[in-house]
């Protein structure tokens, strides 16, 4: 975004929606006494919340992008003050807070199958990044890994989608890696 000084092909789903998941998990990560949660979710929001900044800064159409962030952050408010506020037993937070983490989690990792049906109508990978898609395979298999050890089905179970949808991904970028967009280049930085 930066180098080119525009959004174009860049979506804003997944920059919001992970933002979400790791204040989410964060909020979880803390309520278990988790230092391993707690750590990378807050680096991880830090970061998302810089990447949501730059794109705000970028985009020219922001009213649209102000009102996903306020709905979402909405969401999230209603629900943290439902688990804190309204939830005494603990043992009890966790399990919604656990769920309400794995809904943001498996949003997270399908919102960028938001263009599939353009990928697959224009025959070319162009909306989506080949750098991302490895992150996000190496970071949903880490927490698939993660959940496992703690043997936590709340880390696990959401985690595995992104492993899915990160093979769908790269095999849309082999089916169609004979046709490449003139743009995409961009979205491999």
């Amino acid at each position: 975004m930066r180098m080119t000084r525009s959004v174009d092909n860049v979506q804003f789903l997944p920059f919001l929606t992970t933002d979400i998941n790791n204040l989410s998990w964060l909020s979880y990560g803390a309520l278990k006494g988790d230092g391993t949660l707690i750590i990378v979710n807050s680096v991880g929001a830090m970061l998302q919340t810089l990447y949501i900044l730059v794109y705000l800064h970028y985009c020219p159409r922001k009213r649209g992008v102000l009102l996903q962030t306020a709905a979402l952050l909405g969401v999230l408010l209603l629900g943290f003050g439902y688990f804190w506020l309204l939830v005494p037993d603990l043992e009890a937070r966790l399990q919604w807070l656990g769920l309400f983490c794995s809904v943001f989690t498996i949003s997270m990792y399908l919102s960028p199958l938001a263009d599939l049906a353009k990928v697959i109508q224009t025959k070319s990978a162009q909306h989506f990044s080949f750098s991302l898609t490895i992150a996000t395979l190496l970071a949903s298999a880490s927490w698939t890994l993660y959940g496992f050890r703690l043997k936590d089905p709340y880390i696990t179970v959401p985690n595995f989608p992104g492993i899915v949808t990160s093979f769908i991904r790269l095999w849309l970028f082999w089916k169609y890696s004979q046709k490449p967009a003139r743009n995409s280049q961009l979205l491999q930085t």
